[in-house]
């Protein structure tokens, strides 16, 4: 059977209209971005978004009352968006919000208005319309006062206020009226800097600057967002110059080899904590020695070392640098040990283990490494892969005992101790977020802490949830992964790229080719 040459199978995988003239070969106003998503978008509503591609589209289409400053991750750098001021009550449970005048949504659905942010709040805390709500499990009431005032009430204030109002997970100010007049894309109808123009499910998206963008008019023409079937097929391309921006493989072989051929590679902020999640209701893993010998069979500091510069060995179970954080002592790696407890717990000759896993070859690999280490424990993990957007799914139905998960949160410690480990996070359950192992042994020092006005009982409470986690080893903690995007040395984002909480680049006003 004759093969086809390279450039045609790269040309077959990133089936897209043609570009003509400069704009075919990425120069001037249209830039072309690969991500790993062989079904193309999971959620096309922001509320709904959990994997990177739906992150970082919401995060050219849509704004939000606040925002992280370009490049940054730090909740010292939240300003302005769609709010132009705002004050707050001295205990931070009422705040009021002014907006912006002159700011419209995309596709004619009208001015932004306050009623706009009432609706979109009120669903992003709606366990039912929105995966995020969580975040917003104190917010007691939001109202508009006027077409431009928002009024917010907390019944206790959040650790980070205006975090949940960012633009991230549910802080995203949807169209009201888009939302009410239903269709499969009601949720791409932002008032970002972008604006969805074309969109052919699992190929590709087409977005056009919006030319009434409140902050000036982009400089990039269009985007052309494509979905291609691996990392290596974006790679190939990216070596074609087929695309101009791509996620990296956190290979440092891989970065040297891009940086040697002119491009940029970017290693961004915040890291992704990978874990094992042990589900503490399924045999054997419902005794906590089976738990104990995992974690004891882990060489976090081998799995580092095989992800090169770009990670660094866990040291509890939340990211370090999160508010809040503190150690909690996770064991050396001692195989003789765990298999000395997997016997006591009447396992003389070892287990197996099932685990439901993506495809996504960064995670794929890790978990390979992973198996690796426990085999010599006695512990065989069989794993079943399937695509990314299944992997998704199948885990939030409670279909994996140990669930490889690798997360980027809001870097202050409620966040990912409630989603990952608060009893009303359990997935399967009314509120279900992404709590996988069915952890709720901290619930209350979680919710003392949430309830804290005095900053030292906070830390205080939070110290004590970590502590309780890890003790139950309802998690194994693995590594922090930072994040990897090449780019084309020409292409200019506006701002130095040091981190994105969509854990992907933000395309703005600003961006462009040099």
């Amino acid at each position: 059977m004759p093969q086809l040459p390279r450039r045609a199978l790269i040309a077959a995988a990133l089936a897209a209209p043609s570009l003509s003239g400069a704009r075919a070969q990425g120069q001037g106003g249209v830039v072309r971005v690969a991500v790993s998503a062989p079904r193309g978008i999971g959620a096309a509503d922001p509320h709904l978004a959990s994997a990177h591609p739906d992150r970082m589209l919401a995060s050219w289409v849509h704004g939000a009352l606040v925002r992280f400053r370009p490049g940054s991750t730090s909740p010292a750098e939240i300003e302005p968006d769609l709010a132009e001021a705002w004050e707050h009550s001295a205990d931070r449970r009422d705040w009021l919000f002014r907006l912006r005048p002159g700011v419209a949504f995309h596709r004619g659905f009208g001015p932004v208005t306050a009623e706009d942010v009432v609706f979109s709040l009120r669903k992003a805390a709606n366990p039912a319309t929105s995966a995020h709500a969580g975040d917003f499990a104190g917010l007691e009431e939001v109202s508009a006062p006027d077409a431009s005032t928002v009024r917010l009430r907390w019944r206790v204030a959040p650790p980070a206020p205006l975090g949940p109002l960012t633009n991230y997970a549910g802080g995203f100010i949807l169209s009201r009226r888009a939302m009410e007049a239903g269709g499969a894309e009601a949720g791409m109808v932002g008032f970002g800097p972008f604006a969805v123009a074309e969109h052919q499910p699992g190929q590709f998206m087409r977005l056009a600057a919006n030319q009434a963008y409140f902050r000036g008019r982009p400089q990039l023409e269009q985007i052309l967002y494509r979905f291609v079937g691996s990392p290596a097929v974006a790679d190939l391309a990216f070596q074609a110059n087929e695309v101009d921006i791509i996620e990296g493989q956190g290979d440092p072989a891989w970065i040297a080899r891009l940086r040697a051929a002119g491009a940029t590679v970017d290693v961004i902020e915040p890291a992704e904590l990978s874990q094992l999640h042990l589900n503490v209701t399924r045999a054997p893993l419902d005794d906590v020695r089976v738990r104990r010998a995992i974690g004891l069979a882990v060489d976090r500091a081998a799995l580092a070392r095989w992800r090169g510069d770009v990670a660094r060995a866990a040291r509890g179970v939340l990211p370090a640098g999160t508010l809040g954080f503190v150690e909690t002592g996770l064991p050396a790696v001692d195989p003789e040990g765990a298999r000395r407890l997997l016997a006591e717990a009447g396992f003389p000759d070892g287990i197996t283990l099932r685990s439901i896993h993506t495809s996504n070859t960064g995670m794929l690999g890790a978990i390979q490494v992973v198996q690796a280490q426990l085999r010599r424990a006695g512990i065989t993990l069989e794993v079943q892969v399937v695509d990314h957007l299944s992997y998704h799914a199948m885990i939030r139905q409670d279909l994996s005992p140990v669930v490889h998960y690798s997360a980027a949160r809001f870097p202050v410690a409620d966040v990912m101790l409630t989603q990952f480990f608060h009893g009303r996070s359990i997935v399967g359950m009314p509120g279900a977020v992404t709590n996988f192992s069915h952890c709720r042994v901290a619930d209350d020092a979680i919710e003392a802490a949430r309830g804290a006005t005095d900053g030292a009982a906070q830390m205080a409470h939070w110290a004590e949830a970590q502590r309780r986690i890890a003790a139950a080893h309802c998690a194994v903690p693995l590594v922090e992964s930072l994040g990897v995007w090449a780019r084309r040395a020409r292409f200019d984002y506006g701002f130095a790229f040091r981190g994105a909480m969509a854990t992907g680049p933000l395309l703005t006003e600003r961006s462009r080719f040099a």
